[in-house]
């Protein structure tokens, strides 16, 4: 298999085998689409999550937080507590400990979550430093979102904008490259902080969409893109999708990389926009809210029924079903 997220078919059929929680307590359990799992306990519901961060190396603690930090928000939950294991390679400097780990630190810091336990250890065989993360948060029983609620009719609205991460690891990771593919020195320097601005985190974009409307379903964006992304919320739902390509802001600097390396901004890592499944009725107030903190958003399209399918109207009026992504864009560069 490619490097990536495994084939969803192969995820599903593996998550299957997780027979019945004999606790009684677990109200979302893992699947396609679901970002986090929720535990009932009792007054409160405890929302977890766990996410490795392998793309990036360059500021890879950072990225652990907030990209595990985005899956509890997705939910409806307010980040809260931080557990990382951190794996460096055999014959790292000391000094590769101290910057992750202080990254760690920084980011949880800023977004006031605690840092409660983890690992660190030099572990045999890698060639790069990978973090894996673990975030826990709780939610109120009125507030909790899941991935699996979107319902037919309602709007879809996106923020920010594609493909933030994944502009930011290319240039990060593979700058020289692409500057000898003719992206302008000015452009990778301008990518490589799309992770500050617009930025990686989507929790205030959550907990204001929860705060301003019935939010039915949310879903962050991450490996295999947007397009990923809108066909696990189908999934998760049992629904279609109608989007409209012209609705889809494609960020400057992503679509300056994607031009000039052959990549699709829709099959790229895309942390730091998020979808949103709300009634019609709500979408302007919601709008409205977003445009107010000064987080670009936009109706992207809306739910259908699952018999309608997931399709894309192109800008010249042309359907065709959404295009798939066997494996993310940033990994298939970089492996080349």
């Amino acid at each position: 298999m490619d490097v990536g997220k495994l084939p969803s078919q192969l995820l599903a059929d593996l998550l299957a085998r997780i027979g019945p929680y004999r606790s009684g307590r677990v109200v979302v359990g893992p699947g396609v689409g679901q970002d986090a799992a929720v535990i009932d306990m009792g007054d409160r519901l405890l929302v977890a999550k766990s996410d490795p961060i392998t793309f990036a190396s360059d500021l890879i603690g950072w990225y652990a937080v907030h990209v595990n930090a985005n899956d509890v928000a997705c939910m409806g939950a307010r980040p809260a507590w931080f557990l990382a294991t951190i794996l460096l390679p055999q014959g790292a400097d000391p000094s590769l400990a101290e910057a992750i780990f202080q990254q760690v630190l920084d980011a949880c810091q800023g977004m006031g979550i605690e840092v409660v336990g983890g690992h660190l250890e030099i572990t045999y065989g890698l060639e790069r430093p990978i973090v894996v993360g673990a975030m826990l948060g709780e939610a109120e029983r009125g507030r909790l979102v899941q991935g699996s609620g979107a319902q037919p009719g309602d709007c879809l609205v996106l923020t920010k904008g594609i493909a933030i991460e994944g502009t930011a690891v290319l240039a990060r990771e593979a700058g020289q490259s692409l500057e000898r593919l003719g992206v302008p020195g000015a452009v990778l320097e301008e990518a490589r902080g799309y992770i500050f601005q617009p930025g990686l985190s989507v929790v205030r974009d959550a907990m204001l969409a929860v705060e301003s409307a019935p939010i039915h379903a949310m879903h962050d964006p991450t490996e295999g893109g947007l397009a990923t992304a809108l066909y696990e919320l189908a999934t998760a739902g049992g629904v279609g999708l109608a989007v409209q390509e012209a609705a889809i802001e494609v960020l400057p600097c992503t679509e300056a990389i994607c031009r000039a390396a052959a990549l699709e901004p829709l099959g790229l890592l895309a942390s730091g926009a998020l979808l949103i499944a709300l009634p019609p009725a709500h979408c302007d107030a919601l709008l409205a809210r977003l445009a107010d903190a000064d987080i670009a958003a936009a109706c992207i399209g809306s739910v259908k029924h699952h018999s309608e399918g997931i399709i894309i109207e192109g800008r010249i009026g042309k359907s065709e079903p959404l295009p798939q992504f066997a494996r993310d864009e940033v990994a298939r560069f970089l492996a080349q």
